[in-house]
């Protein structure tokens, strides 16, 4: 079996931060939608039809179909993976 590659250590090594960032930014996803929603007494939430209808048709549509602040939206998402991943790549490199 083969040694992996710097690159490939890099990879693995961002795993775990990775995944941690994902998770806060599914949670903050999750309190916004259920912010937006409206508690019934089983639990359950019901969203407003017009917030539902958006995410539909955001769901459907190509990144580059989207709107600029629709982009900006998902570009602000990704800004939050670039630190750790600058970091991995200059320890990789040293």
């Amino acid at each position: 079996m083969s040694q992996p590659t710097g690159v490939e250590r890099i990879l693995h090594g961002l795993i775990e931060h990775l995944a941690a960032i994902e998770h806060a930014r599914w949670a903050h996803w999750q309190r916004y939608l259920h912010a937006k929603g409206q508690r019934q007494t089983d639990g359950s939430l019901v969203l407003p039809a017009d917030l539902v209808e958006q995410w539909e048709s955001q769901i459907v549509t190509a990144y580059a179909d989207l709107s600029d602040t629709e982009k900006e939206s998902d570009r602000e998402q990704v800004r939050k993976y670039l630190p750790v991943i600058v970091d991995a790549l200059r320890e990789g490199l040293d």
